[in-house]
């Protein structure tokens, strides 16, 4: 779960990572092997990217609201 814009860059760099990764892959990988080989990367980044939604659509912090430390 993401919970703050850092943790957001993160994913986002994180997933971009992963989609060069199976851009690479996609080009050395033989046909027949492809749909075990990616189905995993596919897997992970429909989750990441599920994570950014969920939390962009999330209502914005208050900042009017202070918190004590």
């Amino acid at each position: 779960m993401i919970r703050n814009d850092q943790e957001l860059a993160v994913t986002r760099e994180r997933a971009a990572r992963i989609e060069r990764l199976l851009e690479g892959l996609r080009k050395t990988a033989r046909p027949e092997e492809w749909p075990a080989l990616s189905s995993g990367y596919r897997l992970e980044i429909e989750r990441m990217q599920g994570e950014i939604l969920d939390y962009l659509v999330q209502a914005a912090p208050d900042p009017r609201q202070t918190t004590a430390a």
